[in-house]
């Protein structure tokens, strides 16, 4: 199992330098100026020399990815062109967000998808499985910003004043005060790594109110994730019902199935014991893909309702122009994606004894 993570981390390796050669090539080839895109009016030809002197953007490209390469190997990620913030920072105040809002929305399309495809491959071609293949479709078909909006208007402006009406927008309500994990414990003196990690976790509004004991942050919080989890896990949560019904629906033809239908088994214990063990592989494996999916694809979902996440991020910084920053947040995705197949590829022998990673 260690030689098996070893070798995949080493073979990893070449696929981040990949991804960062590809992505600073096309950042530095589309169309456009990020000199006149960061200062605007204030852009003329000094300012812009002195603009691409002081990022480097003079060099030749060569030399500009070595440097940037080295700056990678010390751990910086660079500085924005637009804010003048280093992108570790920028990561550390908008990544909880897209982090929270991925963690809802995968336990949404989970516990939302696998039971819809067990109970349409267990009553396959009966009004169930039509019923649930139609959600699914659907859910497939209706695009991020359409099923936001309509979902905002819904729970925020039909349901306004009753129980269930539901904030559209931010990740808290104005005005809503609380305290970070440093001051709640008492330790606001703890400088570096150890304050830097803290902070991150004290910008998951809802990890903090649990971990502080701070219930009101927390159900405030929860209650503004709700409508963007949903919008942002309803594609994830059909395509995961589809796979687990078209799985299950492939182990229950199988020989040893039936002959555990033959010995006189009940269904249930049939379906849950036998079947849908050996069908979760290929589902393990949509959800694998999903989280990655999710993280770097919520811009839609976080425009649609106000939340500044690495996604939101991302979308300015590509038309701002922001190299450095699309670089950053690029390499954290691939990151993101490696860790995620990785994990994936590890379940893989607990799942299924025959697999063996060795």
């Amino acid at each position: 199992m260690i030689r098996f993570i070893i070798r995949r981390l080493l073979v990893s390796i070449p696929v981040l330098l990949g991804v960062v050669f590809v992505v600073f090539v096309l950042t530095r080839v589309i169309p456009g100026d990020p000199c006149v895109a960061a200062l605007g009016e204030k852009a003329n030809p000094v300012t812009c020399f002195d603009f691409r002197q002081r990022f480097g953007l003079n060099e030749a490209l060569p030399v500009q990815f070595v440097i940037y390469l080295g700056d990678l190997a010390t751990g910086n990620l660079g500085t924005s062109i637009k804010t003048g913030e280093p992108v570790t920072q920028i990561l550390v105040e908008r990544l909880p967000t897209t982090v929270e809002l991925t963690f809802y929305a995968l336990i949404f399309a989970v516990f939302v998808g696998v039971p819809l495809g067990i109970i349409s491959a267990y009553r396959r071609n009966s009004s169930a499985d039509v019923a649930t293949m139609a959600v699914a479709n659907l859910g497939v078909s209706i695009p991020v910003f359409v099923l936001g909006l309509v979902l905002a208007y819904v729970f925020a402006i039909i349901l306004k004043g009753t129980p269930f009406s539901l904030p559209p927008s931010g990740r808290l309500t104005a005005g809503f005060s609380f305290e970070t994990i440093p001051e709640a414990w008492g330790i606001t003196g703890l400088s570096g790594p150890p304050r830097t990690v803290l902070d991150f976790i004290s910008n998951m509004y809802t990890i903090n109110g649990l971990v502080t004991a701070q219930w009101g942050l927390f159900f405030d919080a929860f209650r503004h994730l709700i409508l963007p989890a949903i919008a942002l896990g309803t594609i994830p949560m059909a395509i995961i019902a589809r796979m687990t019904r078209s799985s299950l629906l492939e182990v229950l033809g199988t020989d040893f199935v039936r002959t555990a239908r033959a010995k006189g088994m009940r269904p249930r214990i049939v379906m849950f014991r036998h079947a849908f063990r050996n069908a979760l592989l290929p589902v393990v494996t949509v959800i694998g893909l999903s989280v990655g999916a999710l993280l770097s694809g919520a811009v839609l979902t976080e425009t649609v309702f106000g939340l500044t996440g690495i996604g939101r991020t991302i979308y300015e910084s590509i038309t701002g122009r922001d190299y450095i920053v699309i670089q950053g947040m690029a390499l954290f995705v691939a990151v993101v994606y490696v860790i995620v197949n990785l994990v994936v590829d590890i379940s893989y022998g607990f799942l299924d004894p025959r697999v063996r990673l060795s």
